[in-house]
């Protein structure tokens, strides 16, 4: 009877020494985030730490390629490592979301805070900051009155005059598909021809490679994102900061579409272990506070209208954004990656 009792003892422990584990594991999963981002750290530390203090929520965060991750989250998909992919460039959501790695949400801030034409119609990915993409040119080699659109890059003046980064980066890719959502393939076929042929140099390197060829005098006109830039002006880096008072900004198209642009942005992976935790940290990143630092921090443009720029931003100017086509980039892009391909933009 004693060995019994004993036995009895020994279970009723077990059971509370797994409950009290289990315990422990769930108290610290609900306290946790974990984010892959295609973002570097240093630019979104600042809203992570803001978060982590507000909420009491700890974020653990992996940067890498976001094409990489996606990849990954396909190897996870039964269960997944993470709750959120941090991108840049809706066509690497629109990947994902096809991928069926998102998961719906229905949360009535992010559908508040974030105008329509910047998240999914089905709420499986929502965008957090618009990066506009506009025409960089000389300040020493070429005149105001030169520039019009971005088709006009085809035009023989520019020969050996134009630089750019390889079509195999997806903000080019995402320029093509929106190019050829307002142009048609054909028309925008021709523009890849003709600035092909335009071409100074063979495309290599980033957006910042771009603009320090423009200063070096290698080329005199390029397309790049201008939180680049802006980030060039502000940095540490002399050399880049020289290389990026040698050219100005021109805001291309505003006679009719718009100038191109696109997001950064955040889905949430299907069966994430913390989903309110996802939720709550999409909601904070489109609250005032949070936007502010997009703006004056990473000098990238609100997604909210009641948002006031950062200076360098103003210094800029103002433009009419091509911004009612986002949601429709991705669904263009397998076109603008073949017709690069086939007209020589390696």
């Amino acid at each position: 009877m004693q060995k019994y009792k004993f036995l009895n003892f020994l279970i009723i422990i077990s059971f509370i020494i797994v409950f009290l584990s289990l315990y422990s594991l769930e108290s610290k999963t609900t306290n946790e985030l974990n984010i892959y981002s295609g973002r570097k750290l240093h630019l979104i530390e600042p809203l992570i730490k803001e978060f982590e203090e507000k909420s009491g929520i700890k974020i653990n965060i992996v940067t890498g390629k976001s094409d990489q991750f996606i990849e990954r989250i396909k190897l996870e998909k039964n269960n997944p490592e993470v709750d959120i992919l941090l991108t840049t460039d809706v066509a690497r959501l629109y990947r994902a979301k096809k991928n069926n790695l998102f998961t719906k949400i229905d949360s009535r801030i992010l559908k508040k805070n974030i105008p329509n034409k910047f998240r999914d119609k089905e709420n499986y990915w929502f965008g957090l900051s618009v990066r506009a993409r506009p025409i960089i040119y000389s300040n020493e080699r070429v005149e105001l009155k030169e520039l019009s659109t971005y088709e006009d890059l085809k035009n023989k003046k520019w020969k050996k005059r134009v630089c750019m980064r390889s079509s195999n980066n997806v903000y080019n890719q995402s320029l093509i598909s929106s190019m050829i959502i307002n142009l048609g393939r054909k028309r925008t076929e021709d523009w890849i021809k003709g600035l092909v042929n335009n071409l100074s140099k063979k495309p290599y390197g980033g957006d910042r490679d771009q603009i320090r060829s423009i200063a070096y005098g290698e080329c005199d006109i390029t397309i790049a994102n201008t939180y680049y830039l802006a980030n060039m002006l502000n940095g540490k880096n002399k050399k880049d900061k020289i290389a990026a008072k040698k050219v100005s900004i021109f805001w291309p198209n505003q006679k009719n579409q718009g100038t191109h642009v696109n997001i950064s942005g955040a889905g949430i992976i299907k069966g994430a272990k913390n989903i309110n935790n996802a939720i709550a940290f999409l909601e904070f990143l489109t609250t005032k506070e949070a936007q502010k630092i997009y703006t004056e921090k990473i000098n990238e443009y609100s997604i909210r209208n009641d948002i006031e720029i950062s200076k360098i931003l103003i210094n800029f100017g103002k433009f009419i954004a091509n911004d009612e086509i986002i949601h429709l980039i991705g669904e263009n892009l397998e076109k603008s990656i073949l017709i690069a391909s086939k007209n020589n933009w390696r």
